[in-house]
């Protein structure tokens, strides 16, 4: 397998904006592949994404766009998935190429709806992808960040320890440093509890909650999420580090996260619904918490700021009335 070979970006939202404008930092050209052939016009026209992160300038003659997702597949070797969760089986479905020889990242932060199966497990299981051939990319990461080429970090997981070292030389640059792991389950749990865990920090903040509050329900929230993956499958990990509890952090509190927003839109009063109708991206934690929720009815890990929030989003129950509960359970 040649590393890395031809990149290719498969999505066309704001993180995988984000990851060809740090992919182009450090190679020449790239794939990239998104489902609307008018989106791809305008961005040529306009040499910015038309939709996400418009500040990110594109020399287009670097940028091989694509809408055919297995001729995409065909014309390259590193496959980067950037979808949002909710959407990526339907993508996935048009795929007949085969992935067997191909090298797999998932920028997925997020479970297969229905299955409730990790990306990783489900290419493996699916599209009989090796597991030496898949690796993840866990955050603390921002794309409206990498946009502002702030300071920021993201780790690199995989079973190959080499493969992915040699990748990790991908996603380097003056502005992003990297570090590598074996911890894949880990990381890809952490990734999915940590927007379900900024939701809940969301509605709080509506609530008019406090820094002090947030502090505490933050360190609550690391425990629970040490919890649950231990139990899905304990290896050795520093939940302290920046890919668990980092991620978790600036998802919770960030202007940028969708997450916060969307919390916060149901902690000022909005119908989930509503609230989903006036986000103009996606709140992956919604969707994580129905996965999360009906996972951890096998492992039966005591996890109360999930099922608060599952009260909350599923069950329609008042989050006045779920989140004063919840407090109680607090140290």
């Amino acid at each position: 397998m040649k590393l890395p070979g031809k990149i290719a970006l498969m999505g066309g939202g704001s993180w995988a904006t984000a990851l060809a404008k740090i992919v182009l930092s450090t190679q020449e050209s790239i794939n990239w592949y998104m489902r609307r052939p008018d989106r791809i016009e305008e961005f040529k026209q306009l040499g910015h994404n038309p939709c996400y992160i418009t500040s990110i300038k594109f020399d287009t003659d670097r940028i091989h766009f694509y809408s055919n997702i297995n001729q995409v597949i065909k014309d390259s070797d590193t496959l980067i998935f950037a979808t949002p969760s909710p959407f990526v089986k339907q993508h996935l479905k048009k795929i007949k190429t085969p992935l067997h020889d191909k090298f797999i990242i998932s920028a997925i932060k997020g479970l297969v709806p229905d299955e409730n199966m990790l990306i990783t497990d489900y290419f493996t299981e699916y599209y009989k992808t090796p597991v030496d051939n898949i690796a993840v990319i866990g955050g603390p990461c921002h794309a409206e960040e990498i946009a502002l080429e702030r300071l920021s970090y993201l780790t690199l997981a995989c079973q190959d320890t080499e493969k992915i070292r040699i990748l990790s030389e991908v996603f380097k640059n003056q502005y992003l440093k990297n570090t590598i792991s074996k911890d894949v389950t880990g990381i890809e749990y952490a990734s999915v509890l940590k927007n379900v865990y900024a939701i809940v920090a969301g509605i709080c903040h509506g609530m008019k909650y406090g820094d002090n509050f947030q502090a505490v329900f933050l360190s609550n929230a690391i425990q629970e999420m040490r919890r649950f993956i231990d139990a899905i499958g304990h290896v050795e990990r520093d939940i302290s580090h920046s890919v668990y509890m980092g991620d978790l952090l600036v998802t919770a509190y960030s202007r940028f996260s969708r997450n916060r927003i969307f919390g916060t839109m149901i902690g000022k009063g909005y119908s989930v619904k509503i609230a989903q109708l006036e986000m103009e991206m996606i709140a992956e934690g919604y969707y994580g918490t129905k996965c999360i929720h009906e996972i951890n009815e096998k492992y039966k890990v005591d996890m109360p700021i999930l099922d608060a929030l599952y009260a909350i989003l599923y069950e329609k129950k008042s989050p006045t009335t779920v989140i004063r509960k919840l407090t109680e359970t607090f140290t």
